[in-house]
């Protein structure tokens, strides 16, 4: 059965434009015609004006708002579904493993080192192929935010959605991240009896560890043949960690026990002994900067899997029907004139039959 969609559907916000254009048309019209009326009185105006149809003015604005109503609709790209193609995916499943803890918040990298773990992130999806990506929160305690999937929208949809809400717990436990995305390897990845499927966890954080066994877990991942890529973020300088209200402004500053402001910094020193065991690499995130290429390119060498195949809709388009209904619209309204049919017209003293 096929299907109608429009490609761009938030050109079709414009329609309203059709019926405000008329109504302001009309309302110009009748104020003219009114001055008109008024510098020339009423029983001249009727004589001067006669070679004008005021019907076929009328007209001629109801053509011009079906051109601009067709060149909308063609401008919101109709879609008819022409079938399906078979497209197979190959490539490497990776759990994108990020820190959420609120020392992520530190503003020592602008605009904030989560912000830029999401730029990062969503660049690495961009530059990909086809990748099957999962994503894991965690700071004290882990969760799923996404299953594997190729559907790089969807992903990246879930990283703008990060935050130090999304976990129950602070603090830092890599231990509970790395057995999380394992979990999301096994639940949601490809069937390793079926093909010999790669995979690769990207560890996004600032590198400060509160929990043991971090090491030791990554290591029997390793066994699991699954790697391990980590990626700091943040400065080894460091920075505070401010308390924002609902409207972004600094109301204060985290403090600890003590009273004292705190200041987080990113060594990476954890995260370098992470990649070591992992049999990954290690990079250091900067603004503008190419870490995330160069993480892409280590995974690169990874060997690549091949998915199941999928299945993807073909569409036909559709718009050049309705810029050509358009062109015709207008074509018709340019040549269409404002003149009456010839009646009884004026010569001199006497009134004659117009030829």
């Amino acid at each position: 059965m096929s299907s109608f969609q429009f490609q761009n559907p938030t050109a079709l916000y414009f329609l309203w434009l059709v019926p405000v254009i008329f109504i302001f048309a009309q309302y110009f019209q009748k104020q003219a015609q009114k001055k008109i009326q008024k510098s020339l009185g009423s029983k001249l105006l009727p004589f001067l004006t006669s070679s004008v149809s005021i019907s076929k003015r009328r007209i001629k604005l109801y053509l011009e708002c079906l051109v601009l109503f067709f060149l909308i609709l063609a401008l919101a790209r109709p879609q008819l579904q022409d079938g399906t193609q078979k497209v197979k995916n190959e490539g490497i499943e990776i759990v994108l493993l990020v820190d959420v803890s609120n020392s992520m918040l530190a503003e020592d990298v602008k605009p904030s080192r989560m912000d830029l773990a999401k730029s990062e992130l969503k660049r690495l999806i961009d530059i990909s192929g086809g990748d099957r990506f999962g994503l894991v929160a965690f700071a004290g305690s882990a969760v799923l935010l996404s299953p594997m999937s190729t559907d790089q929208n969807s992903i990246k949809m879930f990283i703008d959605s990060l935050s130090p809400d999304a976990v129950s717990t602070q603090g830092t436990d890599f231990k509970r991240g790395l057995d999380e995305s394992k979990a999301a390897f096994e639940r949601g990845g490809a069937d390793k009896d079926d093909s010999a499927v790669t995979r690769a966890i990207l560890i996004v954080s600032d590198g400060e560890d509160n929990e043991p066994g971090a090491i030791e877990a990554a290591k029997k991942l390793v066994d699991d043949d699954i790697y391990i890529f980590t990626l700091a973020i943040g400065t080894e300088k460091g920075g505070t960690i401010p308390i924002k209200d609902d409207r972004g402004e600094i109301r204060g500053y985290r403090r600890d026990q003590s009273g004292q402001v705190v200041l987080t910094q990113t060594k990476g020193t954890v995260l370098k002994q992470l990649a070591e065991a992992g049999k990954g690499s290690f990079h250091h995130a900067t603004f503008q900067g190419d870490a995330i290429k160069q993480v892409r390119s280590d995974i690169e060498r990874l060997q690549k899997s091949q998915f199941a195949d999928g299945e993807i809709k073909t569409f036909q388009e559709l718009y050049q029907y309705f810029l050509f209904l358009a062109f015709l619209v207008a074509l018709f309204e340019i040549s269409m004139g404002e003149r009456a049919s010839a009646g009884r017209i004026w010569r001199g003293r006497f009134e004659v039959v117009g030829r």
